[in-house]
């Protein structure tokens, strides 16, 4: 039998992983000197406003890809927000749910904190089939209100909120939800990441609209894990390596919307060329170049934004450093 080679010589996803939690933790910086600098009018430097931060603005970007599609333009407040959507859905397309297992800080986290887990008490908690089911439903009940909500909204209603102060200043409010946030959100908070402790992905799984839009996509994409069934020794290591828990040792080709391309699956496989990432041609993907593929797609839309002048938004200092004080004041 040919073994695989172990996991600990696959350290691309942990490598692009931690680069790109890095990335947003220093967008967190650059946020929180733009708001000192705006709370503080004429004893700071100016800090300009982190254009990455729009990111974390899901419903304004989804809303401004409705108004581009409409009207072919690329609405002035939170275009990054719109581009950085635009990314993670062409992912989703071509990458599977790359984005979850690859880049997103939120799925890094929660990784990091089932793998804790799984050290402090040996293994994880399998929720009963019939149960995961169930909660997997309410990320699809989520995707569909906030398409539902998008979609009922005409064109005035459109433009009308996406030029709202509240849509502007939506990323100020977020940092102050956050910066001042309150008792119960913060027991929220600390009650799904002892959740996420426990029971891998919560809020990944079960409660995350981007996941769910991003796996209805990836079922189009033409790469896909493929099983060789005349190597295959039907070890299920494979399926037990799956944070995602799908019977990967049953299928010929993954094709489930919970699958992220994480190649763990892959990993665990002791057949060598026995489990692989293998574009819809047959030739394979090794993890290193699916790697390069997640990275280049996204810096390559984002980048476009870059070099078009649909990054930066046209919301004047001024504008923000009257709002900021405003906001924290109260």
């Amino acid at each position: 039998m040919k073994q695989s080679p172990s996991p600990n010589t696959f350290p691309w996803r942990s490598a692009v992983q931690a680069a790109f939690l890095l990335l947003c933790a220093w967008i967190g910086v650059e946020f929180i000197l733009f708001m000192r600098w705006g709370a503080n009018p004429g004893r700071l430097a100016y800090a300009p406003h982190p254009p990455g931060a729009e990111g974390f603005l899901p419903i304004s970007a989804l809303i401004s890809l409705k108004y581009l599609l409409t009207t072919g333009f690329v609405c002035e407040v939170h275009p990054a927000g719109l581009f950085i959507l635009l990314a993670i859905l062409a992912l989703g397309l071509f990458l599977k749910k790359a984005f979850c297992s690859w880049l997103c800080p939120v799925g890094t986290l929660g990784e990091a904190f089932w793998k804790l887990g799984a050290r402090l008490f040996g293994r994880n908690l399998a929720l009963p089939r019939w149960l995961d089911v169930a909660l997997r439903c309410v990320k699809y009940l989520l995707l569909l209100f906030f398409l539902w909500a998008t979609l009922a909204m005409d064109g005035p209603a459109t433009r009308a909120f996406l030029y709202s102060p509240f849509n502007a200043m939506a990323d100020l409010s977020m940092y102050l939800f956050f910066a001042r946030i309150s008792a119960f959100a913060l027991v929220v908070v600390l009650g799904l990441a002892a959740l996420s402790v426990v029971i891998p992905n919560v809020v990944c799984r079960y409660l995350c609209p981007y996941g769910a839009l991003l796996g209805l996509l990836s079922l189009f994409s033409p790469v896909k894990i493929t099983r060789s069934e005349d190597s295959c020794i039907g070890c299920q290591a494979c399926t037990t390596a799956c944070p995602s828990r799908i019977q990967v040792h049953e299928a010929s080709r993954v094709a489930n919307a919970e699958c992220t391309g994480c190649y763990r699956c892959v990993e665990a496989c002791p057949v060598k060329d026995t489990l692989e990432m293998r574009a819809s041609n047959g030739k394979v993907v090794p993890v290193g170049v699916f790697g390069a593929l997640v990275v280049g797609l996204f810096v390559a839309v984002t980048g476009l934004a870059m070099v078009t002048g649909h990054w930066k938004n046209e919301i004047p200092s001024a504008d923000y450093q009257h709002a900021i004080q405003m906001l924290t004041r109260r």
